[in-house]
């Protein structure tokens, strides 16, 4: 299977257009047909319906592989392509946005930096593929347990923090002077669902015993990346959100109640590819808090 080939076939489907998918990848339109025809050829399959394009039940099945694998192809690219390069002057760094705090920021080079905040999924890919030298990646976890990252590519894990979490409330809310509070008593309230800049309520479900897939309603989607406007939305009475306790006990007009069950913490952790990082890289792993 030429991963050129599969790359195209890619961008078809997810474009539903031959012309718009040659004008992305900068090749003809003839070129891409010869492409998906060598494809179909090989796998002895169609996998595109041409009026609409549409994938056939076997190219629906063959997306399902395609973006892992080419990833995978990526990483690896980039992975030898280390072999090749000398130090590096300057420093990108991948992060999603709640393991972007105070002690982490402060490790950060005076200059020679690039921040990216990607929603925390694109983190791993990012090192993994070389677009970025080092990640910070975030998210819920038992206490003392790594993080469950997408396996992408050989890359290496470092703790750099883990803190208590909170429950993000209205001062008004009837729970706001509760001492501490459990998901299983917060099942039926109404949620904000920001995968990117909070905790994703997916995982909220799966940490609550409960029957699959019940309770944690979301009350309103923040799309962003920015998790001070997911608090001050907590905070107006949109819904509830879960938030490192940290971060939580700073937004004006919300209260914030300690989770104290399941134990769950807001766990950070350094990504870099294998191997021992050199120049800025290094100097910022070394400077991270333990």
């Amino acid at each position: 299977m030429d991963p050129h080939h599969l790359r195209t076939f890619v961008a078809v489907a997810r474009l539903a257009s031959f012309s718009e998918a040659a004008r992305e990848l900068g090749y003809t339109q003839s070129a891409v047909s010869q492409h998906i025809a060598a494809l179909e050829s090989d796998l002895g399959l169609p996998l595109l319906g041409r009026r609409p394009v549409t994938p056939t039940p076997a190219g629906a099945r063959l997306l399902e592989h395609a973006g892992s694998l080419l990833l995978r192809l990526d990483a690896a690219r980039a992975d030898l392509a280390r072999f090749a390069a000398g130090p590096r002057e300057r420093l990108t760094l991948a992060a999603s946005p709640l393991a972007l705090h105070p002690r982490t920021l402060a490790a950060l080079p005076a200059a020679g930096v690039t921040l990216r905040t990607l929603p925390r999924d694109e983190v791993p890919a990012a090192v993994a593929t070389g677009t970025a030298d080092l990640g910070l990646v975030d998210g819920l976890a038992a206490p003392s347990d790594p993080l469950r990252l997408p396996d992408v590519a050989p890359l290496t894990a470092v703790r750099v923090a883990e803190e208590p979490l909170a429950v993000v409330l209205p001062d008004s809310h009837p729970l706001a002077g509760r001492d501490g509070l459990r998901l299983a008593d917060l099942v039926d309230a109404r949620w904000l669902d920001a995968p990117d800049a909070g905790l994703p309520l997916d995982r909220l479900r799966s940490a609550h015993a409960g029957p699959s897939g019940h309770g944690f309603r979301t009350a309103l989607r923040h799309e962003g990346t920015d998790s001070r406007t997911l608090g001050a939305l907590a905070a107006a009475g949109h819904g509830l959100t879960l938030l490192p306790v940290s971060l939580a006990r700073t937004i004006e007009g919300a209260v914030a109640v300690p989770l104290l069950a399941p134990r769950l913490v807001h766990r950070t952790e350094l990504l870099r590819p294998r191997g021992e990082p050199s120049g800025p890289a290094a100097e910022f792993a070394r400077l991270l808090p333990a």
